[in-house]
Parts: C-alpha cells; sequence; structure tokens
C-alpha cells in the first residue's frame, strides 16, 4: 500500500493547479501511477508530465529502445511499478522474453547485442554514474547526439519515476508483472 493517498483527481489538488490534472488527464487518459503520488506537488506534476510525454511520446528515439532502458531502470531501482508497467509495453514492442529475463535477473546471457548494448549502458549510468568512452562512441554512432542525449534523458526520467514510486511505496499496477526482488 502506498504510503501517501492516491491523488486520482481535480478535487484532491487546490484549484488553481486543475489545470495540471487536466493536463495529465489528456495525455495520459487518467491519473495513475506514480502521478497518483507527483501530483502532492502539483508544479512538479506537471512539469514531469511534460517531459515524460516527451519522452514517451514525442521523442526520435525508437520505442523499443526506450522501454529496454526504462524495464532497465525499473530492474536497477527494483521499482516494481515501473517494472510491471514496462514489461508489457516491451512485450508490445516485441522485445523477446530471454532479453526481458535477462534484465529481470540482472546478466545479459542470451540477448540480441543492439538490446544488449541499451540496456549494459543503462546500468553503467545507474550502477557507476558514469559511462566508458567507447559505449558512448558506440552508442553516438548508432544513435547520434541528439538521441543519445535522449536515450541518458530517458534514463533519468525513468530514474526520477523509479525513486518516487519506491520513496512512497507504489505497488505494481493491477495485472502487471510482478517484480521479486
Amino acid at each position: 500500500m502506498a504510503r501517501l493517498t492516491s491523488i486520482t483527481g481535480k478535487s484532491q489538488v487546490p484549484v488553481e493547479h486543475h489545470p495540471i490534472v487536466d493536463a495529465i488527464v489528456e495525455s495520459r487518459g487518467a491519473v495513475q501511477g506514480p502521478f497518483t503520488m507527483f501530483l502532492h506537488c502539483p508544479p512538479l506534476a506537471g512539469r514531469l508530465a511534460h517531459l515524460g510525454a516527451y519522452v514517451r511520446f514525442e521523442g526520435k528515439l525508437d520505442k523499443r529502445v526506450r522501454v529496454l532502458a526504462a524495464m532497465t531502470v525499473a530492474r536497477e531501482f527494483e521499482a516494481v511499478y515501473v517494472w510491471g508497467a514496462q514489461t508489457g509495453a516491451a512485450r508490445r514492442q516485441g522485445v523477446p522474453e530471454a532479453t526481458i529475463t535477462a534484465i529481470r535477473e540482472k546478466h545479459s546471457r542470451g540477448m540480441p547485442a543492439d538490446d544488449a548494448q541499451i540496456v549494459e549502458f543503462t546500468r553503467d549510468l545507474v550502477r557507476k554514474h558514469r559511462v566508458d568512452a567507447a559505449s558512448m562512441k558506440a552508442l553516438q554512432q548508432r544513435f547520434g547526439d541528439e538521441q543519445f542525449i535522449e536515450l541518458t534523458g530517458t534514463i533519468g526520467y525513468y530514474s526520477m519515476l523509479a525513486m518516487t514510486v519506491n520513496a512512497c511505496e507504489l505497488e505494481a499496477g493491477a495485472g502487471a508483472e510482478v517484480l521479486h526482488q
């Protein structure tokens, strides 16, 4: 059970913040997941919703790459809500079960090389807070500077979500795959 009351509608925030709730509902269909916690600070929730819309829906980075990074962040932070949301998205993007299993079990065996490159980059950034020059150069060559930065920003965005759901102990959504730590 979450440590804070879930905010799911306008009646739970001051009237001056109703447009923020409306924007979140418009872009996502409902207030759910981490935004039920972020809305305890509506100005932050609004800014994160705007960033999240870019990361999730508007950026140039391939959706499969985004979901690999998000799933890896979720696993590294043991963020059960984010993991549950991302594994379903990964399957819809055609990510093989072997890759999902490898991320869950924190190894890279059995992954296609392109997937492993994203997973290892994400792990290094989260675990070591740095990446080596060879990894950066390889990703720059694969994606170009803009999408390299977009990938790095995606990792940062999902790290923020993971930290928030962990601090608030937000559990996986109904029907989502449960991450056993």
